[in-house]
């Protein structure tokens, strides 16, 4: 006797459960980080202050899916962080407009002295 099993059409046309995914659904933690990090190094090079805003966002969405019942126990911290990243973002626009004040009174002293010595013969 042999113990031969014999597959009929119906099974092969299923889907194997262990079957490899393919195409960009993915639920690798990886792909999901990178993906992350791109976007906000994008958010970086465009604007600096937009980072608050993106920690923010992130962490209002993650918030109800990661801890299902967010309690008073955690509203302190979430709190602490939304202020911190609104001081960081203040903080940030603050040195930006430092650092341009500064490059454009160096552009406004090079301009003087090129318009200076141009004119008049040096004594």
């Amino acid at each position: 006797m042999s113990d031969e099993t014999h597959s009929t059409p119906d099974d092969s046309a299923k889907p194997s459960p262990e079957a490899p995914r393919s195409g960009w659904a993915c639920d690798d933690f990886s792909t999901k980080a990178a993906t992350v990090g791109v976007i906000v190094v994008g958010a970086a090079l465009i604007e600096a202050a937009l980072i608050p805003g993106m920690i923010v966002g992130a962490a209002a969405i993650l918030a109800p899916k990661y801890v299902p019942k967010m309690g008073s126990t955690l509203q302190p911290m979430f709190r602490s962080v939304v202020r911190g990243a609104y001081k960081f973002g203040r903080k940030a626009r603050e040195a930006a407009a430092e650092a341009k004040e500064q490059v454009q009174d160096i552009v406004a002293e090079v301009h003087a002295e090129g318009s200076d010595t141009s004119g008049t013969p040096a004594a």
